[in-house]
């Protein structure tokens, strides 16, 4: 049994992880520093002292505030043209519910996507009369240009609209979004972008790229509370776009505010802080990274270090798993942000309904016999295929295990993983 190894010195900032386990998932939910959970608490004291006076007098200040420092974060110009939201799922959910689908119409995704976001467009096409159609991207990917080339492939003279990921969910490829949206404007078709993973994974300049829709994560790489994200609407189209959940704000008076702004503002009685803390976030992460390089300047310039730090760190991840298991990198390292990806034996059946508490029963055995929490996913996925009525290519039931490098990991951590993997998936090839 190789030995449990420590996490990195700068995981002493998050002190609630486990120490006894070994936690490679940051991708899934984020893992919030200690600081900024202080800082949330110090909210929601202030909210639960006084509630009504919080929520009626000081809250949309407050909102104002972290709305302004995260439009900075993002490039974006004018903090008017975002909106914050629960998370990435509920921007996608609020763009689509908006836009008005016509029988016929069809709405283009691909079978790298995320299923919980292939599901809503599925919904409104199925209530509609509109069409779910799917690009099929290749796996493994050579360069940008097969990206382009496969969805392209795709589009009809019926596409309205394109969904896609900045950063596939199972695969983890950074798509080349810039591209794509350039192509398909040409073309007049919109692009809802799903950044979940964006944030403080890759550089975001919101003003350069000009998206229609942008909708991404904070809890996860800027390490926000869980209940932290946002949509940017693009100006032009913000009278069409509501949020999932319509409240006072669809009737409320003006107060020289946009309506998306007075829509988005206010959808009932929740707990603010999550978004309240996004500065705190953005602050902490900055001064976490200057105990590792204490000549980083500014914000940016940290910034900057912790999206190297991770994406290195998981390259060197990847290069070790991917030598201990005998496989090749399936995505070149200028498409990796600080998630990777890597294929592992498929399955001859499916897991047996309430048979395994995790996607996958090798996921189970990871975390009982080594402590290593670590995804494992079904890739190609079959259900994100069957919402768009795709076969399945292939036999088997395919999987792949996805990595996650954030400050609080240490290369060690990766070493394990591979000797654990050679147990798990040597047994795996035999049986």
């Amino acid at each position: 049994m190789p030995t449990t190894p420590k996490y990195s010195p700068l995981a002493r900032h998050w002190s609630r992880l486990d120490q006894s386990a070994t936690f490679l998932n940051h991708g899934s939910f984020g893992a919030c520093p200690d600081a900024v959970l202080a800082a949330q608490a110090t909210f929601r004291d202030a909210l639960e002292r006084e509630p009504v006076r919080f929520m009626v007098e000081e809250l949309e200040s407050l909102h104002d505030q972290a709305r302004s420092r995260l439009a900075a974060f993002l490039g974006v110009t004018n903090p008017a043209d975002l909106a914050f939201v629960p998370n990435a799922t509920h921007g996608v959910n609020a763009v689509l519910r908006s836009l008005d689908f016509k029988p016929g119409d069809e709405i283009l995704t691909c079978d790298h996507e995320y299923n919980a976001c292939v599901n809503a467009p599925k919904f409104i096409a199925d209530r509609t009369g509109a069409r779910v159609a799917m690009a099929r991207l290749p796996w493994p990917v050579e360069s940008e240009g097969q990206i382009i080339e496969a969805l392209l492939d795709a589009v009809t003279e019926r596409t309205r609209l394109v969904m896609l990921s900045h950063i596939t969910s199972p695969t983890a490829i950074v798509l080349p979004i810039e591209r794509i949206q350039t192509v398909l404007r040409a073309r007049g078709i919109q692009l809802l972008i799903d950044g979940a993973h964006a944030p403080g994974m890759i550089p975001l300049d919101l003003s350069s790229l000009d998206p229609d829709f942008y909708t991404g994560n904070c809890h996860k790489w800027m390490c926000a509370p869980k209940g932290a994200a946002f949509l940017f609407v693009k100006r032009d189209l913000q009278p069409s776009i509501h949020p999932a959940v319509i409240s006072h704000g669809f009737n409320a008076r003006s107060t020289g505010r946009t309506r998306f702004e007075l829509e988005f503002g206010w959808t009932g009685t929740g707990d603010p802080t999550a978004y309240l803390c996004v500065p705190a976030a953005i602050d902490t992460m900055a001064s976490i990274i200057r105990e590792h390089d204490p000549n980083l300047a500014n914000e940016g310039e940290a910034w900057r270090a912790i999206m190297q730090l991770n994406r290195e760190l998981v390259l060197d991840a990847r290069r070790t798993v991917a030598s201990a298991l005998g496989v090749a990198p399936p995505v070149p390292e200028s498409m990796v942000g600080s998630i990777a990806t890597l294929d592992l034996p498929a399955r001859d059946e499916p897991p047996a309904p309430g048979s395994t508490r995790y996607h996958d029963p090798m996921q189970n055995e990871l975390l009982d016999r080594f402590g290593i929490q670590v995804p494992i996913v079904p890739w190609p996925d079959r259900g994100v295929l069957a919402s768009a009525g795709l076969d399945h290519p292939g036999t088997g039931f395919g999987r792949a295990i996805r990595l996650s490098a954030q400050l609080y990991n240490d290369t060690s951590q990766y070493r394990y993983l591979a000797e654990a993997l050679v147990q798990v998936v040597g047994r795996v090839r035999e049986a």
